[in-house]
């Protein structure tokens, strides 16, 4: 119950969406169903990057190389893949270079005190260059992540064959957003996280090693920004192309910003954000109205802009994201 009066916007707002839903899939089934299908497509890689940032940040460390994390992610995997002919390898390589793009980040900022903004677009730079320079075309892999159905909950009516009938990354970014969930406010990992990202001396002073957990909050952050790129490559796709994270770790931080750095909240304002453009694409191809697919693509980057205008005043940053912590000070 205190949860529900602490949330009682969000969740009369969740219902009404469901019950608009359901009136939208009982009207026209098949477009209700091919809607929300391509929106949550759209959200995977958002809600990824978004818990990236989510960990980060709530341990104190502001996460501007989600994008670059992605697209190496989404090149290992693809690469790695290609090369031995096995999408297994390929996930499990694209993950493990999230990590070390992670490790990166968390070193240099944590322990090596660089102002985290310019790691950040460090990696953001050197992801690029790597990408674009090793990048070599005609390289397929055997077949993407193959899609399952999730047995009895794929049955469930419009929100079965949207969320259950899915590749195991997409599976994974849904169960990932609970399970971080409740780490982050039913665990001691949890609140310790929370306490070095508020008050780091006052962590240290409680006998908290606020050095070792940012080291290891960002360094394992970025398995889900591996992923969030091996989605890209390797389950939406099956192919490789430069840019392909397309500003996406971007958007991930607005909606980090918009779901006030809580995992369910920016699961659904990435819902939003998928929503949305679904919406202009079903539109485009109904021909109800006729918008230039150059403003389609635009739409998310003017979310971002009201998104964070919106939030502008209304949410409050962890107390001590982006400052460095000196132990003694």
């Amino acid at each position: 119950m205190e949860w529900l009066s602490r949330n009682k916007i969000w969740v009369g707002t969740a219902a009404l969406v469901l019950i608009g839903a359901y009136a939208f899939y009982a009207v026209n089934s098949n477009i209700a169903v091919s809607m929300f299908s391509y929106a949550w497509f759209l959200a995977v890689p958002l809600v990824l990057g978004a818990m990236v940032g989510v960990i980060g940040e709530r341990s104190g460390v502001v996460n501007i190389g989600i994008e670059g994390q992605m697209l190496v992610g989404a090149f290992a995997g693809f690469f790695a893949a290609a090369a031995t002919q096995s999408i297994v390898v390929g996930v499990i390589v694209g993950a493990l270079s999230g990590i070390a793009m992670g490790a990166f980040l968390a070193f240099s900022t944590v322990v090596g005190q660089l102002d985290q903004i310019i790691a950040g677009v460090v990696i953001n730079i050197v992801a690029t260059g790597i990408t674009s320079f090793y990048f070599e075309s005609g390289k397929t892999i055997p077949r993407g992540l193959p899609n399952f159905d999730v047995p009895l909950l794929s049955k469930i009516p419009l929100i079965g064959p949207v969320f259950f009938s899915d590749g195991p990354i997409a599976l994974f970014a849904l169960i990932i957003v609970f399970v971080l969930h409740f780490l982050l406010f039913k665990t001691r990992w949890g609140l310790r996280t929370r306490a070095v990202g508020e008050y780091p001396s006052a962590a240290d002073t409680a006998g908290i090693n606020v050095i070792a957990l940012r080291l290891f909050n960002v360094t394992a952050a970025g398995i889900l920004a591996g992923l969030a790129g091996t989605y890209l490559s390797m389950e939406a796709t099956s192919t490789f192309e430069r840019g392909m994270s397309s500003g996406r770790g971007f958007l991930a931080l607005a909606i980090l910003i918009f779901g006030a750095w809580r995992p369910m909240r920016a699961l659904a304002a990435a819902l939003f954000f998928g929503f949305m453009q679904s919406l202009a694409s079903q539109l485009q191809a109904s021909d109800v109205v006729n918008i230039p697919q150059q403003f389609i693509n635009l739409l998310p980057y003017v979310l971002t802009l009201v998104v964070l205008a919106a939030a502008a005043g209304r949410v409050r940053a962890p107390g001590a994201v982006g400052q460095p912590f000196v132990k003694g000070d």
